[in-house]
């Protein structure tokens, strides 16, 4: 049955991958026109129907001479041309494949035609992808797929190679659409204190939520700063909760009223008369303290009402004289 995927390829891509898989004997003199032959056959049942076209015959004939005359395979020069570059170096596959053309080309000059080009140039974009993918398989956690992403790799191909779920990389997908959206919002926040000093723009990012590796990346500061920063914010915050304490305690003590011994004569038979009044209505004290706190009475007083009601005929005839 004949190779579909062989069928695909070009025949001078096809004849010289048959070429270069030759032992050198083959192509020895006496060897030769056997050879020919038997490539010719096998081509032919492939579908390139090489044995039928004059022109085809033609053009294997004459890339076994160009091998013969250069002593090695065109494909053994490519494919060391190819290897020779590394992934960083195949950022530009369109400046890669000239490259490799116009090295190879001055010994193969036929790799120059157009439609060699094609190849040499899908050859290089595959070249990268692979390293691309070797890279990505040493990455740990997602990063090899986020890799692959940022490197715009169709997400079959990611799919396929990384051997993962729609769903796993629609998961990874989503994380860097998040992380996007929050670099916008940080763009956002730094841009709102343009101009500033260090220290105040990373305390408004601290204090919008930002986090320490973002600060460092887009505010451009060291760790320093962001040192510097939370520990002004700590300090600030002790003294905000210090301040609320204070209040908090003029409140209680306002709401307590004076001690005993604060309170003016007339003012404490006025309190303990309407304390008795209170008493008419309840004698429980929950309902006691809260009838007197309506009535603004101190709370030493009423703590003496709920514990020791006996001892405000002692405070009454003090106040009386």
């Amino acid at each position: 049955m004949a190779d579909e995927k062989a069928k695909q390829k070009p025949l001078w891509l096809r004849i010289e991958e048959m070429l270069s898989e030759l032992d050198p004997q083959a192509v020895s003199e006496q060897n030769l026109e056997a050879t020919i032959q038997r490539l010719a056959g096998e081509l032919d049942r492939e579908e390139y129907k090489v044995s039928k076209y004059g022109g085809r015959l033609l053009e294997l004939r004459w890339a076994v001479d160009d091998m013969r005359a250069v002593g090695r395979p065109l494909l053994k020069d490519f494919n060391d041309a190819i290897a020779s570059f590394t992934l960083e170096d195949m950022d530009d596959p369109y400046l890669v494949a000239n490259r490799v053309i116009d090295d190879v080309g001055k010994t193969w000059p036929k790799l120059k035609i157009s439609e060699r080009r094609v190849v040499v140039i899908h050859t290089v974009e595959q070249t990268r992808l692979d390293l691309l993918v070797a890279k990505a398989m040493e990455l740990p956690g997602d990063g090899g797929i986020r890799l692959l992403i940022e490197q715009k790799v169709t997400p079959e191909v990611i799919i396929d190679r990384m051997g993962i779920t729609k769903e796993k990389l629609a998961q990874v997908n989503a994380e860097i659409e998040k992380e996007r959206a929050e670099r916008v919002r940080v763009a956002n926040l730094l841009q709102a204190v343009e101009g500033k000093p260090d220290e105040e723009r990373v305390k408004h990012l601290l204090t919008n939520n930002v986090s320490e590796n973002l600060i460092l990346e887009m505010a451009n500061v060291g760790q320093g700063a962001i040192d510097t920063a939370k520990q002004a914010m700590e300090a600030e915050m002790k003294e905000k909760q210090r301040l609320e304490e204070e209040a908090a305690a003029r409140k209680k003590a306002e709401a307590a009223g004076p001690a005993l011994e604060d309170i003016p004569p007339d003012e404490m038979l006025e309190y303990i008369a309407s304390i008795r009044d209170i008493f008419e209505f309840s004698d429980q004290e929950k309902e006691i303290r809260v009838m007197c706190e309506q009535s603004s009475i101190p709370k030493a007083l009423v703590d003496i009402a709920v514990s020791e009601p006996g001892r405000l005929d002692e405070l009454e005839k003090a106040a009386q004289g």
